[in-house]
């Protein structure tokens, strides 16, 4: 492997080729595609907890919705001018499709033992009141006309409501006014289950798995390699610190991701901070309830609400058993990591990224309100939330459960300031050693094109002999028609290609073309 940042010359002496810091997808997914890519690369994978998985990627850390975007109303803003932008939606729903093409892929290929990670689970959005029902239709409206959302569905007929969705219905006032989208081709990812598996296959390739091992720190030497300090975390380790070089490495660490950056000292990473947010969700197993639901429903965020905080009634299926969850409510801690430690946010200050934070604060206080609104709000008022999208709910059927902790990015704006960047950030040193991923949703569901991002950022010389192959793996990548990736096995084994075929056929290649400048 020779240095990314160069063409030519003798390649600097390593431990590894490659080290990844974090057993999650992201990670997962980079070291994937490099094995296939550069299967003669050593690689390394570095997590500090026993087991790969357990933070962002951990099914009852996240959504596991599968952003496409078919029922994510953040990412369709409405303008000004009452239009409704659908651009970021289309961006998202691209990304997705490509994260689904490399999944159909290793499948296919027996890299992924089966496809028991993935459920078809249809997306809904579902409004109360006159203005949200009026903001729907036109949101329905603008989407429809692009055939990646072909599918989508609208109406405010309580009775096509009650088919989609029995529980949002029932006992509910029949003068409010109501309204509901659905798009039939929607997923849910247990990413924990994908993420094994990915891990499994890398390790079955020859990379190697380090767990209960952290990297505490990052200094770049003089030859251009990472020396990175490792702590053995196991409780019988023979020592607990030593050094391992590479020649690449990526930071794929969820929130523990910024003071690695920020310890590697790439100039990069000034101005960067960020702010952690925690959760809960309210979860219900009683089969009674979870069978009369089978979609995932997402609202309409509160004012000043982060996008992440959309509430939503979700249905999971985690380790074949089927759930249901609703939430989030927006909590705080200052540890950047669920398992992390209490002084993440204190020790990540640097005078380089004071005045991004303070900024981004005073920019955003309407999100400071909601946050002390909803760690002030009573149990009873917590639940009441979900009692709006399911009048029916009981607090016997529902039990609490902590989500995973989010780390929202602030960067600096163009007037030198803060600004909070709801979205992932990829931050890579101008040399190409070395790169990091900030910040949440839409985060895993778009693994595949946010690693491919990291290549061409990190492997400018190598990605050009990289993209044809890229390319026969997830073909969007090249603006073609996406694959057709919908189809589900039921039974969570192995499929055929022909297996994910969407129900309602392939896109017509004439239309989607004809629709490149509404693409982004």
């Amino acid at each position: 492997m020779t240095s990314p940042a160069t063409t030519a010359g003798a390649p600097a002496r390593a431990d590894v080729d490659v080290v990844l810091i974090g057993g999650g997808i992201m990670s997962a997914t980079l070291g994937t595609l490099l094995q296939q890519l550069e299967p003669s690369w050593s690689i390394r994978i570095y997590e500090r907890l026993d087991d790969v998985a357990q933070e962002s990627s951990n099914p009852w850390n996240n959504a596991g919705t599968g952003h496409a975007a078919l029922c994510e109303l953040n990412y369709t803003p409405e303008r000004k001018d009452g239009s409704i932008d659908i651009s970021k939606a289309v961006t998202i729903n691209e990304q997705f499709e490509v994260s689904r093409e490399l999944w159909q892929h290793l499948v296919a290929s027996g890299r992924l033992k089966d496809d028991s990670f993935l459920s078809r689970t249809p997306h809904m959005t579902f409004v109360r009141g006159e203005k949200n029902v009026d903001y729907l239709r036109r949101r329905y409206e603008a989407l429809g006309k692009h055939p990646l959302f072909r599918d989508l569905e609208f109406s405010t007929d309580r009775s096509a409501i009650q088919q989609w969705a029995p529980l949002l219905t029932q006992d509910r006032d029949p003068d409010e006014a109501v309204a509901a989208t659905r798009a039939t081709s929607g997923t849910d990812v247990d990413f924990g289950n994908l993420t094994r598996q990915m891990i499994d296959g890398l390790v079955g390739g020859g990379a190697q798995l380090r767990t209960e091992h952290e990297i505490t720190s990052l200094k770049k030497t003089k030859d251009g390699r990472w020396r990175l300090r490792v702590k053995d975390r196991s409780w019988n380790a023979d020592r607990r610190h030593h050094t391992v070089t590479a020649k690449f490495v990526f930071v794929g660490a969820g929130g523990g991701a910024l003071p690695l950056l920020q310890s590697a000292g790439i100039p990069e990473i000034k101005g960067f901070g960020g702010f952690p947010i925690s959760g809960e969700f309210l979860r219900t197993s009683n089969p009674e309830v979870v069978a009369r639901h089978q979609a995932k429903v997402y609202g309409k965020a509160d004012v000043g609400a982060p996008p992440m905080s959309v509430p939503h009634l979700d249905t999971r299926v985690i380790d074949g058993k089927q759930y249901l969850m609703f939430g989030p409510y927006a909590g705080f801690s200052p540890k950047y990591l669920k398992k992390g430690k209490y002084l993440g946010l204190i020790t990540s200050l640097r005078l380089h990224n004071l005045t991004s934070m303070l900024g981004a604060g005073l920019k955003n206080l309407d999100l400071t309100q909601y946050l002390v609104g909803q760690l002030a709000a009573a149990p009873e008022t917590k639940f009441h939330a979900l009692q709006q999208f399911m009048p029916t709910a009981h607090p016997k059927d529902w039990e609490r459960i902590t989500a995973g902790q989010r780390v929202q990015v602030i960067k600096r704006d163009s007037d030198g300031k803060g600004v909070l960047q709801f979205g992932t950030e990829i931050v890579a040193a101008s040399d190409g050693t070395i790169a990091g991923l900030l910040g949440a949703s839409p985060g895993a569901s778009t693994a595949a094109s946010a690693m491919v991002d990291v290549l061409e950022k990190c492997f400018p010389f190598r990605f050009t002999k990289w993209r044809p192959e890229l390319a026969t793996v997830m073909p969007s990548l090249d603006g073609g028609v996406p694959a057709d990736v919908s189809g589900i096995s039921s039974a969570g084994t192995a499929v055929p290609e022909s297996a994910f075929v969407h129900p309602d056929g392939v896109l017509d290649a004439a239309v989607y073309e004809s629709q490149a400048d509404s693409r982004v």
